[in-house]
């Protein structure tokens, strides 16, 4: 059976770094690269960092159209494996948290997160579309983060033909909060692979800050909803995984 190799970063945490953000992407890419990387995804709104302060998310969003956006694709432009990262934009005053696709610079396409925490929503618009993309004949689609307790979300892109979610996720949180989650996220993850019959490969930040904690996971469900692949928790890395696509 064919196989297509996947990737997924857990980083530290950028806020308000756009420039710092860019060079880890570029530098964990590069390495993707030297390990034949078909896609790599990293975590939710990894660009600018998971600000959900309408003041300070409204501050570094960026239009996709926008040459700020446009410089970090032309930084982008020699990778070849396909790129999914979180961002939050903003288009014609409206705010979104959004994981874009990218492909040699250029802009594949995008998702926009469609369940919202209760804080997002004071924030963020809701998205409505379910867009699906295919790279080396892997089809996939994306949830974000919080997404991902929702048959629904997953059951959209098993509909659409997909065999995999990538899901952009941010879990830092309180101490404790983190503590009691840290051993959940997979076990959510693994129903909505139950369900759909998918593969799930989700990127997530760690580190700590302001009483607050990120342990990931990032890692790799099967369909039976089993973690095939994990990065250590507390720890920045690439997870490589090669999935089987096709026959």
């Amino acid at each position: 059976m064919k196989t297509v190799r996947i990737a997924a970063a857990q980083t530290p945490e950028f806020r308000d770094q756009i420039e710092a953000a860019t060079q880890h992407a570029i530098d964990a890419v590069g390495q993707a690269e030297e390990n034949n990387t078909s896609l790599i995804c990293f975590p939710e709104c990894f660009l600018q960092g998971y600000l959900t302060d309408e003041l300070s998310a409204r501050r570094v969003a960026v239009d996709l159209r926008s040459d700020v956006f446009g410089s970090v694709l032309r930084r982008l432009s020699k990778a070849r494996p396909m790129i999914v990262f979180g961002l939050i934009e903003i288009e014609d005053g409206r705010i979104f948290n959004t994981a874009v696709v990218v492909k040699r610079g250029v802009l594949v396409g995008r998702y926009r997160k469609q369940h919202l925490l209760d804080r997002e929503q004071a924030v963020f618009d809701v998205g409505n579309d379910a867009p699906i993309f295919e790279v080396d004949g892997l089809r996939f689609g994306i949830n974000i983060c919080y997404d991902t307790n929702f048959p629904e979300a997953a059951r959209k892109v098993a509909e659409l033909g997909a065999s995999l979610i990538v899901c952009c996720a941010n879990n830092m949180m309180p101490r404790q909060k983190a503590e009691a989650f840290k051993d959940l996220h997979n076990a959510v993850r693994g129903d909505r692979c139950r369900e759909t019959g998918l593969w799930i490969i989700s990127a997530d930040v760690t580190g700590e800050r302001d009483e607050r904690i990120a342990w990931g996971p990032t890692a790799i469900l099967n369909p039976e909803g089993q973690v095939v692949a994990q990065l250590s928790l507390g720890e920045p890395g690439l997870l490589f995984f090669d999935i089987p696509c096709g026959e």
